[in-house]
């Protein structure tokens, strides 16, 4: 699924968004899954809002704590509570998705948001995944 923000806005406001409209098909048939096991994300989405969403849906999250957030919660002492669970071998499978993002970059039109429609530059997106993809079964033996 590929879902399209303001050039000028992040990221971390669209993800309660992102989550509504996540659908993974599950192989065997059925309804799609619409709850991760986990979702490992970068320091812009550490906070508060977003890991209560993720405690409320019963998914575990993988993301680094900003050194700004652990100072305030020490300075706080006691009161600051314990820090958030932080898995850094799991973490380490998030650059597959920065892997693929440096890769769409690599498309003129997208780098520099030529199209002025969203559905437009989204299309660009799906185009450029789909041809990905293809390229990639045909290089599977």
């Amino acid at each position: 699924m590929v879902l399209v923000s303001p050039g000028q806005s992040g990221d971390s406001p669209a993800f309660p968004h992102l989550l509504d409209h996540l659908r993974v098909p599950r192989v065997g048939g059925g309804r799609p899954r619409t709850r991760p096991d986990r979702v490992r994300g970068d320091k812009a989405y550490s906070s508060r809002a977003n890991r209560e969403l993720l405690r409320r849906r019963g998914i575990g999250a993988v993301i680094a704590e900003p050194s700004d957030q652990a100072g305030h919660r020490r300075r706080r002492g006691p009161r600051g509570g314990r820090p958030p669970a932080f898995d850094p071998v799991d973490y380490r499978g998030r650059n597959v998705v920065e892997r693929r993002f440096s890769h769409l970059k690599q498309w003129r039109g997208l780098a520099t948001r030529y199209d002025k429609l969203a559905i437009v530059y989204r299309a660009a997106v799906v185009l450029n995944t789909v041809i990905a993809w293809t390229r990639r079964l045909s290089d599977m033996p």
